[in-house]
């Protein structure tokens, strides 16, 4: 009789993100609670949660100031991509949740926060192609006479901006290959480059047009983009795909304004681990500004 693998056997360890096993079993190490829409009493913000893709169960969470709904009026409008290689962390997740509730309240801005379906069970592209048609359902809203209330409402269509963190930012707009200054750590680039297999199996190479901005598609071409804001952290392996994107960006011919912010000592995504330490908090204060200078 011949032998077989045990079930726990680990195919691939993706630590401290997730643990794939052999059986298929998929161990997702972070991101896995899930917060109910509320009214949060700390930042004054109240939250809801709707379909945008009925076929697909895909939702987005939508949040807004208490006191616009006394006041009748509009605000700028953030759709916000959530991060986790692709794979971990939903929308509503706690760590979401905080944030977006914070970010809300700082900016005093509607926002939509997308949820997407995961890798590896539905690899990349999916996220992409799910988080494109939460866009086209946020704009069914533009007339006034889409399907939600508080985007009919309160949404001004005027000043509309995307954010994301990590594989968010991705969405947002794509990233990816190697360049000057990153880490030349082998077993690092292994991993990351693994992690994008893993996620992306169709992908060619990091050259890819869906992860490389500067190779697979035209940034001058961002038209309907006037202003962008960057953020990087100091110890962040991606640090130098930031500056990367945005010297890059400048190069292009793109006519639009970009500003990028490093913060020191921290580590990749350092706003969400810690969202009231004192880089984060001077963080969420900028880009509160940056969408206050569409508000003037």
């Amino acid at each position: 009789m011949g032998s077989t693998e045990p079930l726990s056997e680990i195919a691939h360890d993706f630590s401290p993100m997730m643990i794939i096993y052999k059986d298929g079993t998929i161990e997702r190490l972070v991101g896995n609670d899930i917060v109910p829409p509320s009214f949060d009493p700390k930042t004054n913000v109240d939250s809801r949660d709707v379909l945008y893709l009925p076929e697909n169960t895909l939702s987005a969470r939508l949040y807004i100031p208490k006191n616009t709904k006394d006041q009748n009026q509009k605000l700028l409008l953030v759709v916000y991509f959530h991060g986790g290689g692709f794979c971990v962390h939903t929308a509503f997740s706690s760590t979401y949740n905080n944030y977006l509730n914070n970010l809300v309240s700082e900016a005093n801005i509607i926002a939509v926060s997308v949820d997407y379906r995961r890798a590896p069970k539905n690899p990349v592209p999916c996220a992409h192609d799910d988080s494109w048609t939460a866009i086209k359902w946020v704009a069914s809203h533009v007339d006034g006479d889409g399907p939600e209330d508080w985007l009919n409402h309160y949404a001004d269509f005027q000043r509309v901006f995307f954010a994301g963190d990590s594989s968010g930012a991705n969405i947002a707009h794509h990233m990816g290959d190697p360049i000057p200054d990153e880490t030349t750590d082998v077993k690092t680039r292994e991993l990351r480059e693994a992690m994008w297999q893993f996620v992306y199996p169709s992908m060619i190479d990091c050259d890819d047009p869906l992860i490389n901005p500067a190779v697979g598609s035209n940034l001058a071409s961002q038209q309907g983009c006037a202003r962008m804001l960057v953020f990087v952290a100091e110890e962040d392996m991606l640090r130098y795909r930031g500056w990367f994107y945005c010297k890059k960006l400048k190069e292009s011919g793109w006519k639009g304004d970009v500003e990028i912010v490093e913060s020191q000592e921290e580590l990749h995504a350092f706003h969400l681990r810690n969202p009231y330490c004192e880089n984060a908090v001077s963080m969420l204060k900028i880009t509160a500004a940056f969408f206050s200078h569409d508000n003037a």
